[in-house]
């Protein structure tokens, strides 16, 4: 099934139509810089610009930076505080004319590594993270997703750990691979220690340097890199979208196409 994904981030919203069962984008993926504020009547508009520029009349599927229960969003992070409370899937529904489904980013990425990805027949609690402009993550036992586990915000060093851990801060503050590697350690093990995961896996735009810091990282957890890098958000808001119904037929398809089938784009 084809569906149109969308991932909404700090700084870019990104889309593309996606083929459900093989996780390729059916067209060429476009981008359009997040609005200053991220406000929800901006960010709206500019979901409505995305789907109108693929001429779109299909279902959509989106991936939002917030904790998201019955398409309302419960958090606000890196986007307007504004939007806590408010219904993203009725305003998003508002903007483009069609059934919008909405989930957290985070959690969207993920449903993507599982079906697609490292994460690929991998039963037991899995752990996926994203390292960018904050951390998401996203749970799952046995291939079933645990909605909204915002452990990017657990107090660590007397800040959030995204604050400390974060893929830009070590831009931003200049550090060596080998710096920030002993902070992400040390939060990885805290991880550990309250969920024992049997996998953990590193998404996020530092998932293509993965040689720089997973070999000086020393959990007992089995710990990998996420494949499908810059189009996992997309690719699991489109998943997020489909009909339960289809989604059981396409996840037991013994032709849907193996990792190795589905081409990443940094």
């Amino acid at each position: 099934m084809e569906i149109l994904g969308i991932d909404i981030g700090a700084s870019g919203i990104k889309g593309a139509p996606v083929e459900t069962r093989t996780g390729e984008m059916t067209a060429e993926r476009r981008r359009i810089p997040t609005p200053e504020g991220a406000e929800p009547e901006a960010v709206s508009a500019v979901v409505g610009q995305l789907v109108r520029g693929f001429n779109w009349s299909g279902p959509v599927g989106c991936g939002f930076p917030a904790a998201v229960r019955h398409g309302r969003a419960l958090t606000a992070v890196n986007i307007s505080k504004n939007w806590i409370g408010e219904s993203a899937v009725e305003l998003f529904q508002q903007a483009v004319g069609r059934p919008v489904t909405v989930i957290n980013d985070a959690d969207a990425a993920g449903l993507a590594e599982m079906r697609f990805g490292a994460g690929r027949g991998r039963n037991g609690l899995v752990m996926i993270l994203t390292l960018g402009t904050g951390i998401g993550t996203a749970l799952f036992n046995n291939g079933h997703l645990v909605p909204n586990t915002e452990l990017g915000q657990i107090e660590f060093r007397g800040k959030s750990a995204e604050k400390r851990v974060a893929a830009i801060v070590r831009q931003r503050q200049n550090l060596s691979w080998a710096k920030w590697a002993r902070r992400l350690d040390d939060y990885l093990h805290r991880m550990e220690y309250y969920f024992w995961p049997d996998l953990m896996i590193m998404g996020g735009g530092v998932s293509n340097k993965a040689e720089k810091f997973l070999p000086l990282l020393t959990l007992q957890t089995e710990i990998v890199a996420a494949q499908m890098l810059n189009d996992a958000g997309i690719v699991g808001a489109a998943l997020a979208a489909l009909p339960p119904s289809v989604a059981q037929t396409e996840n037991n398809d013994p032709a849907a196409a193996e990792p190795s089938d589905v081409k990443s784009k940094v």
